[in-house]
């Protein structure tokens, strides 16, 4: 029999996404020998379906309504007129400039040998690799996740677009149906009515962005419909037929395209978990302890096929804990602390606790941020949850570069940071990240207002008073 020491590979990563890659070249820089197994290409969705293809297009569709919106800064530029094909190439452009860096030839020069296969788990500690089977001490799978489609009669027939194929179109549709209104939902429908499509969303859910709070989700709500996007929300989808979404209400949306943004499934089927002892959700997802290891002690799970949230920056702090947890045997665990963006303008950023019941909440409009005056931005605000102990809990940010600004929330979350740290930390005049320099010094300021607060510091003025007359 052969010896396990001489056989194999010490850790196996399964997807090349975020969470493999990162997991894979960390695990190579502790000294492990690694596999990394990708059936299609490196880089994941974030590199050619997501992050960078999205970002890039909202880039556009934000130059097209600056430009339009010009006139209130006393700057006229005339007619905007939109290049679609011009837009795609800005899109390929970006992907092309990123690539690199993740791509076969530099994860080999980082120590990660790259297989180009399908991966399948045969067993608790061996895997076939494009038809070769490979031992593993330890395994990592970083599979990701892919859009559902709904079973809505009529939905497939047309040919619907979903995050990861709507960079295929080669002309901008004239009339655009976007089915969900959740952050991607929002996004790019936003984007494609600011470069010029009719667009119309709909969802189920009373509101746009559920997963936000109500006044967050009625500012974009108000921001999607000044672009013209029709809201379409508390109203599910019965069929589609005729050219049209056939709505339950009895109305109907008629449309060239269909974009379908109402969720991602895990990529877990035909992976082999069952013969390997890894046990699923019924979702389709893995179950995890909080150091991402599966039902099998030898395998670990890492991005969004864990149930964990579905977004780039968890995936990789998830592959590289997991990782490490695997090949050093350490049991660190996730952090629990996740913020997350909505790149609509104006921007959602959140973290931590909403507001709710048992908590104080210091809000601070925009219209009361100078840099917000200056600019004509002032429809967001900025809101900070603390507990009894004034320690900042939570943080909801509405408004340009709202993701920007939550960085320092997230870390006073985390660090559980108090209205006074925010306070006494000197911020740079006119940000937008004073807003939240503000609610914590209104936090401050409310304290020293308290009663018993003020006899003692009257009480000590006094003292000092006397003392410096005599």
């Amino acid at each position: 029999m052969r010896s396990r020491d001489d056989d194999g590979v010490d850790l196996l990563v399964i997807g090349g996404g975020t969470a493999g890659m990162v997991g894979a070249r960390t695990a190579a820089s502790l000294g492990a020998r690694v596999l990394l197994v990708e059936r299609d290409r490196t880089g994941g969705d974030c590199l050619w379906t997501g992050c960078v293809p999205s970002k890039a297009l909202l880039a556009a569709a934000h130059a097209a309504a600056s430009a339009r919106a010009a006139g209130r800064f006393g700057v006229d530029v005339g007619e905007v007129r939109v290049d679609f094909g011009r837009v795609r190439k800005h899109l390929q452009a970006a992907i092309e400039h990123i690539a690199p860096v993740d791509s076969v030839a530099a994860l080999e020069a980082a120590g990660v040998p790259v297989a180009s296969a399908e991966a399948v788990l045969t067993g608790p500690d061996i895997a076939q690799v494009g038809g070769r089977g490979v031992h593993f001490r330890y395994a990592l799978l970083a599979t990701g996740a892919a859009p559902v489609l709904p079973p809505i009669e009529g939905l497939a027939d047309v040919d619907p677009l979903t995050s990861e194929t709507v960079w295929d179109l080669a002309a901008l549709p004239e009339r655009l149906a976007v089915l969900g209104g959740g952050p991607i939902g929002c996004e790019l429908g936003q984007a494609f009515a600011r470069l010029g499509s009719a667009v119309t969303v709909v969802d189920a859910a009373d509101r746009l962005l559920s997963g936000e709070t109500p006044e967050a989700s009625g500012l974009v709500t108000a921001a999607l419909r000044r672009d013209g996007v029709t809201v379409r929300t508390g109203v599910g989808v019965d069929s589609v037929r005729d050219g049209a979404l056939q709505l339950a209400d009895g109305s109907a949306v008629p449309f060239d395209r269909v974009l379908v943004a109402v969720g991602r499934r895990a990529r877990t089927d035909g992976l082999g978990c069952a013969a390997a002892g890894v046990e699923l959700r019924d979702d389709g997802t893995v179950v995890v302890d909080g150091a991402l290891r599966t039902t099998n002690p030898r395998i670990w799970a890492a991005g969004d096929l864990t149930g964990h949230p579905q977004f780039t920056h968890t995936a990789g702090v998830h592959g590289s804990l997991a990782a490490g947890n695997a090949v050093l045997g350490l049991t660190r665990q996730v952090d629990p602390v996740v913020p997350r963006v909505t790149y609509t303008s104006p921007e959602v950023a959140s973290v931590g606790v909403p507001p709710g019941e048992g908590h104080r909440v210091r809000r601070v409009g925009h219209g009361h941020v100078d840099r917000a005056v200056a600019e004509g931005e002032t429809e967001g605000s900025t809101t900070l949850v603390l507990d009894r102990r004034r320690r900042i809990v939570g943080a909801t940010v509405v408004g340009p570069r709202a993701g920007e600004v939550l960085g320092e929330l997230t870390l006073a979350v985390r660090e559980g940071l108090t209205t006074t740290d925010l306070a006494g930390t000197t911020h740079a005049y006119p940000t937008y990240s004073g807003a939240a320099w503000d609610a914590a010094v209104d936090d401050v300021r409310s304290r020293l207002a308290g009663p018993l607060v003020r006899r003692v510091l009257r009480a000590v003025v006094r003292l000092r008073a006397q003392r410096s007359a005599r």
